[in-house]
């Protein structure tokens, strides 16, 4: 049976098969009275996304969508959503999709009433501030993917097209005002993507659960996001209608998210270069990543792996969890290195400077280097 609840951590969250029929409202709590719908292009014909329309529409709120959304969303598409967004005179949000539809649609919003450039609000310092605030338009989030957990996110992470660099835009109000988490709506995912997006919430939950700064309710919301990801993503995978499945898969990647407040570290960091560089699927490059990642902060995790690994009902401490991670790529059709991606020929220096100056490397619990970063990622390629 698939769990329903109203949650307000860390925002306003309605959560059950079937709640995307209150999308009319969620609006009106928002405060948005002519939306527009942002999704990306795979999703633009699909009948959850109809569905959507079709209950903006019979609540007199319209029925505008832009999805002219890349799978790395960049600048040009969101040069083209703000303009949809001005153009059609539209007051807020709904950011519906994966993680390039949900990071898209929020910075539609964002930048919609701003005058400055995109890049001046990168997630730099204090660079959120040159924002205006007052500006920024109402977003409700519906998120079609158990993955990113962009929904319950403070930024989104935008692909520079030119310097080919993912870079992360932030600010408190890109998160949203309202989200609809409605697993029916994950019920038709493909496998690859069934599996690439559940494991972008597991190694969000591990990279958070092994980041060496302070923050224990992230620590304990990382922890029982890994154990949601190992009790219901094969099951989600093996089945896409099994509700119960898909709705804690669901909740796993919202904890993911929130739990990456704590830090994330060398597996994002090698996956925005490459995902940025090479246009592969972020969740995949993050799945093929981990295995060697583990063992190259083997040294400062041994311990706090162990625990998890005890939690989880994982024998064998450290290696014991290495190797059930194997298993589940295995199990889960995970190439196993960047060439199984269809990478061919990576630029060693170009990932790793790229990785090296990426906001996830700090999180990292042992520092990154050129010399050891590169060898990191000749273990992967």
């Amino acid at each position: 049976m698939s769990p329903i609840a109203n949650w307000s951590y860390p925002t306003s969250i309605r959560f059950g098969a079937g709640r995307i029929s209150e999308i009319a409202d969620a609006c009106a709590v928002a405060g948005i009275t002519k939306p527009l719908l942002v999704t990306d292009r795979g999703l633009a014909s699909m009948a959850i996304t109809t569905q959507t329309l079709d209950l903006l529409e019979a609540a007199g709120l319209g029925r505008a969508m832009f999805a002219d959304v890349d799978p790395n969303p960049n600048e040009k598409n969101a040069a083209a959503g703000v303009k949809a967004y001005n153009d059609g005179g539209h007051d807020g949000v709904v950011a519906f999709g994966g993680g390039s539809g949900l990071d898209l649609g929020k910075l539609v919003a964002f930048l919609a009433g701003q005058t400055r450039p995109l890049w001046d609000f990168e997630d730099i310092d204090d660079w959120w501030t040159r924002a205006d605030a007052d500006a920024i338009a109402p977003i409700v989030a519906v998120p079609t993917t158990a993955g990113t957990g962009s929904e319950v996110g403070r930024a989104s992470v935008i692909t520079n097209s030119l310097t080919e660099e993912k870079k992360i835009i932030f600010h408190p109000k890109f998160l949203p005002a309202v989200v609809i988490c409605d697993p029916e709506l994950t019920a038709g995912m493909p496998d690859f993507i069934t599996a690439g997006t559940g494991l972008d919430a597991f190694a969000h939950c591990v990279e958070a659960f092994c980041s060496s700064h302070y923050h224990p309710m992230s620590q304990g919301m990382a922890l029982e996001g890994m154990r949601l990801v190992k009790d219901y993503l094969p099951r989600a995978y093996a089945d896409g209608t099994d509700l119960e499945a898909r709705a804690h898969m669901m909740s796993a990647a919202s904890m993911g998210a929130t739990a990456f407040q704590k830090g994330l570290g060398a597996i994002h960091a090698l996956s925005h270069p490459i995902g940025a560089i090479y246009h592969t699927h972020h969740g995949t490059t993050n799945a093929v990543c981990m295995p060697a990642v583990l063992q190259f902060n083997k040294p400062a995790i041994t311990e706090v792996i162990t625990k998890a690994a005890s939690y989880l009902n994982i024998a064998g401490g450290f290696d014991g969890f290495c190797a059930y991670v194997d298993e589940l790529n295995a199990s889960l059709g995970i190439p196993k290195n960047l060439t199984g991606l269809g990478i061919k020929n990576v630029d060693i220096d170009r990932v790793v400077a790229g990785a090296l100056i990426d906001p996830s490397t700090g999180g990292n619990p042992i520092t990154m280097t050129k010399e050891n970063t590169t060898k990191l990622l000749l273990e992967i390629v």
